[in-house]
């Protein structure tokens, strides 16, 4: 009962995290095309939550077509999967015990 209670607290924080960082990413792509003031507080926040994903991603994957950068999109599919998945899969868990 306990760890079932626990169990499906995880997933609950986790789902949000996700779910906040999507609109991180959302958020500073939606920004970054209006050629914002690299020394905005606010855009050197987001570009430090967002970046390193993204290199991560850039690094390993050509996700940069004629000029468009596909990896926030990426970002964006990943995570959205991961919640659909495994965090549907620790509430049935949670349910189950």
């Amino acid at each position: 009962m306990i760890f079932s209670t626990l169990l499906n607290a995880v997933a609950v924080i986790l789902s949000s995290l996700i779910t906040i960082y999507m609109w991180i990413v959302i958020i500073y792509l939606l920004i970054s095309f209006v050629q914002p003031n690299p020394n905005n507080p606010i855009m050197q926040i987001l570009a430090r939550l967002c970046e390193p994903v993204f290199y991560f991603l850039r690094s390993r994957f050509k996700l940069v077509f004629n000029g468009l950068d596909f990896a926030p999109l990426v970002v964006v599919i990943v995570l959205k999967f991961l919640d659909l998945t495994l965090i549907q899969w620790l509430f049935a868990l949670a349910k189950s015990l």
